[in-house]
């Protein structure tokens, strides 16, 4: 019991190494892209996601537009009544979703794609229906959508059940700082 602590720490670490890993190799394209969306927006990045990936979204978007790049955070629930006005052409989306299926960030996939603002999509798992909406995966080819997906996926477990959502909390942090960070200062 009394090591817990330091277990969890151990395996979050590990977690973040493979999210290293990841980064320098099959999501490395798909990262560049990120990374060069973000630093060629000439709007805003525009950060959503829902429930604890709304949390680590917020801490993004204030750690984006502590270091320069001009961001905010968008409740997905609100841009689906009414404040969607606020993503405009030149601006580029960040959505977070742990699982890929949050019903509240597949409603406003549409309305990005009809705005044509680029989206990134970080999650856990690929999007549901990704391709419906134009998704390409970790693939680096251009598309129509300037989508780019970020999976940031693993299967380890720091202690059990709950606490895949503190394993998702730190790689998508670390992931979305990590864009910004990797950013050249405009």
């Amino acid at each position: 019991m009394k090591n817990i602590g330091e277990n969890v720490v151990r395996i979050e670490a590990e977690a973040l190494r493979a999210l290293a890993d990841r980064i320098a190799g099959p999501m490395a394209a798909a990262f560049r892209e990120a990374v060069d969306l973000i630093f060629c927006c000439a709007g805003r990045v525009v950060v959503t996601g829902m429930g604890k990936s709304g949390l680590i979204a917020r801490k993004i978007a204030a750690t984006l537009s502590s270091t320069g790049t001009p961001a905010l955070y968008l409740h997905p629930v609100e841009a689906l009544h009414g404040d969607l006005g606020m993503v405009v052409r030149g601006d580029v989306v960040l959505a977070l979703s742990a699982s890929g299926e949050t019903e509240e960030i597949l409603a406003l996939l549409a309305t990005i794609k009809r705005l044509r603002v680029p989206l990134i999509a970080m999650t856990g798992d690929e999007i549901y229906g990704a391709e419906r909406s134009g998704g390409r995966g970790e693939s680096s080819a251009k598309s129509p959508a300037d989508r780019v997906e970020l999976r940031a996926n693993s299967r380890s477990k720091a202690a059990g059940e709950g606490a895949r959502s503190t394993r998702v909390s730190f790689r998508n942090v670390s992931c979305g700082c990590d864009i910004d960070f990797d950013c050249p200062r405009r």
